[in-house]
């Protein structure tokens, strides 16, 4: 991982603590200049953007439309 030295200028600085404060829970500094960067090189076609993860069921399935709440129930052999 390389490291970097960051200056900033005054109004930028008092910006990003105000966003920081703001939050519910604050972030660290160095997650919202990670976030922020890779948002401004993907933007510029310099970073590939995240992929969606997409889930599709294997096979036929099992006809049930309710094994993502009752997962254990089924698995266990409790349900038919």
């Amino acid at each position: 991982m390389k490291r970097a030295t960051v200056t900033f200028p005054d109004d930028l600085a008092e910006a990003l603590n105000d966003y920081i404060r703001t939050q519910d829970v604050a972030p660290a500094l160095t997650t919202v200049m990670q976030t922020a960067l890779r948002e401004y090189l993907r933007e510029r076609g310099f970073l590939r953007p995240y992929k969606v993860l997409k889930i599709t069921p294997a096979g036929r399935g099992s006809g049930r439309s309710d094994v993502s709440i009752n997962h254990d129930r089924y698995f266990a052999g409790l349900e038919d």
